[in-house]
């Protein structure tokens, strides 16, 4: 376990002073890399603290993370203890249970980092789960970037110090300390990829070559290289991103499978994927941008929707909670979450010159309209005359797919009077007749 030293010094995984939260599942990794980091935290001038989270999938968890406070009070380490609902999160976002878990546990992380609780978390991932994640990796259809496996940092956040440690030497260090631990029996439940991995395939290999884990760990770091030098002579700068969204120009997949696939892992990494992407998603990429219409699009893991839009292809991640509006009219603000801000505001006709804004006879709206966004059967008379269903218009106007849901429209029933930000229907025209209207403006987000 000495390694570990060495390890955290050759990749500066830890600097004095830092905080370090060690996530604790009770299992033996995890207890002795908690052991391990607290007792040596004089010299690595580091204050030690544990991070349990109960996913609420078994029922005795509840135990589990007793064990993991009794525990930690016994070593003098403060426990943070976190319980989430990863069936639920499983249910809601149709993913399996162990990325459900994975997503809600690396949340609790991510919340004690940006609340500056903890500066970096420590991950008891070791030789053996580095070579069952490459062999996962391989077999779901990754290139390079899985085949590298488990980096010993990512986003400066989480490190793992037990990259270089073997199973046998983790079990010698819990022997020798008498540090007690618990078993999670959903390992040996086979139907879970990982542990199908660990408990037949990697048992198998071992048999005929028990230097197989050595073996897959040394390939990982050949691939390392090679992979790092290929990207770093990739070129974004045509990349355009914003919160949840980025843009890639289709004219990148001109290049070879090298450079366009790692376009678009580079491309989904920015809106916060980083993981569960296989080479048949990424040919499903190359045929929307070289191949199908403007408009198509397709859905991946994770929520994720890449559309094609003209000579771009859009990667927005959308797994938000479908927004919801209902507001009557009047002189307001009001935020459309992920659109902008709304003002609407009552001004002279003969004050009509803002080109930007949108202008509208209030009198001729229903009484019973409101603010809220498009549904089926949405119709739309075109300012100038000619009705067309909602979508098409929108279609028509060039709105981006991703966009068509959030924008506010007013309308009762299925007509719409005005398209905030867009246009204006030929029923609430301004005539000369009158000398107010209502003025809207979007601030978009």
């Amino acid at each position: 376990m000495e390694k570990i030293l060495e390890f955290i010094k050759q990749n500066n995984l830890i600097r004095p002073g830092d905080v370090i939260g060690v996530g604790v599942s009770g299992g033996i990794d995890s207890m002795c890399l908690l052991h391990f980091l607290n007792q040596n935290k004089t010299a690595l001038d580091i204050e030690v603290v544990a991070i349990h989270v109960d996913h609420g999938i078994r029922e005795e968890s509840g135990e589990d993370a007793r064990f993991v406070m009794q525990k930690c009070k016994e070593m003098g380490v403060r426990c943070y203890k976190f319980s989430v609902d990863a069936p639920k999160i499983a249910r809601e976002k149709k993913i399996s249970m162990e990325t459900a878990a994975r997503e809600a546990r690396y949340g609790v992380f991510e919340a004690l980092v940006k609340k500056d609780i903890v500066d970096k978390v420590a991950l008891a991932h070791q030789q053996m789960d580095q070579a069952e994640t490459i062999l996962m990796h391989i077999l779901r259809g990754s290139g390079l970037a899985g085949a590298r496996g488990m980096e010993p940092m990512r986003d400066g956040i989480y490190i793992r110090p037990m990259l270089p440690i073997s199973r046998e030497e983790i079990e010698i260090y819990a022997s020798t300390n008498n540090i007690d631990f618990v078993e999670d029996k959903t390992n040996q439940d086979n139907s879970i990829s990982r542990n199908y991995i660990r408990n037949v395939v990697m048992k198998d290999i071992l048999k005929k070559w028990p230097n197989a884990v050595e073996k897959i760990n040394n390939f990982a770091s050949a691939v390392v290289d090679d992979d790092d030098y290929i990207k770093s002579r990739l070129d974004t700068n045509a990349f355009y991103v914003e919160d949840r969204m980025v843009q890639m120009p289709c004219s990148y997949f001109r290049a070879s499978s090298a450079v366009y696939s790692r376009m678009v892992f580079k491309a989904l990494s920015l809106i916060g994927v980083t993981k569960d992407i296989e080479r048949k998603h990424i040919e499903i990429i190359k045929e929307l941008a070289t191949s199908l219409e403007n408009g198509k699009k397709i859905r991946l893991p994770y929520d994720i929707t890449v559309s094609k839009e003209y000579e771009y292809l859009t990667f927005y991640n959308d797994y938000v909670e479908k927004p919801t509006l209902s507001r009557k009219l009047k002189c307001e603000e009001f935020d459309a979450n992920g659109y902008g801000k709304v003002e609407v505001k009552r001004v002279r006709v003969d004050n009509m010159k803002d080109p930007d804004a949108l202008y509208f006879d209030y009198r001729k709206v229903p009484k019973e309209a409101r603010w809220r966004y498009r549904e089926d059967g949405d119709m739309f008379e075109k300012f100038g005359g000619g009705t067309k269903k909602l979508k098409s218009f929108l279609i028509d106007k060039k709105i981006p797919v991703r966009k068509r849901d959030l924008i506010p429209v007013l309308a009762f029933e299925n007509e719409v009077y005005v398209i905030a930000g867009v246009e204006v229907s030929e029923k609430v025209r301004v005539e000369d007749d009158v000398a107010t209207c209502f003025k809207v403006t979007v601030s978009k987000d």
